[in-house]
């Protein structure tokens, strides 16, 4: 079926190659001006090609990715990469690893000594 495809509607696209949990989250994040192809924000509506570049700012992280082929259901993640390439460069993921490592390693005055939870994910983030 995804052979017969010419185009889909990017918050379709967006959830079924998994860079969405909900479809409804595609379309949000479309009409809040994080979804862009070319240098235009799009439209929940938009068409997606084969080819396209989408660029898609998640998580303080702007992923660029590219169409390599349609699909409207969502598939596994492990089919993922047939239907998408994600060109972005490592430095913005381990950017975002920093921040949220800053972000647990500051401790305000007179908040006491970490929780094991805190510890727990500190020891996480400093592993990875």
């Amino acid at each position: 079926m995804a052979e017969e495809l010419e185009k889909v509607r990017i918050d379709r696209w967006l959830w079924a190659v998994r860079l969405f949990k909900t479809r409804e989250l595609a379309a949000e994040a479309c009409r809040g001006g994080k979804i862009k192809i070319g240098d235009g924000n799009v439209k929940a509506s938009r068409a997606v090609r084969v080819g396209d570049l989408i660029e898609v700012s998640k998580d303080d992280v702007l992923r660029e990715v590219k169409v390599l082929a349609l699909l409207e259901r969502r598939v596994g993640a492990k089919l993922v990469p047939e239907y998408m390439e994600d060109r972005t460069p490592s430095e913005r993921f381990e950017k975002r690893k920093e921040t949220l490592a800053q972000a647990l390693l500051r401790r305000d005055a007179g908040t006491g000594r970490p929780t094991k939870r805190d510890r727990r994910e500190i020891e996480r983030l400093l592993e990875e």
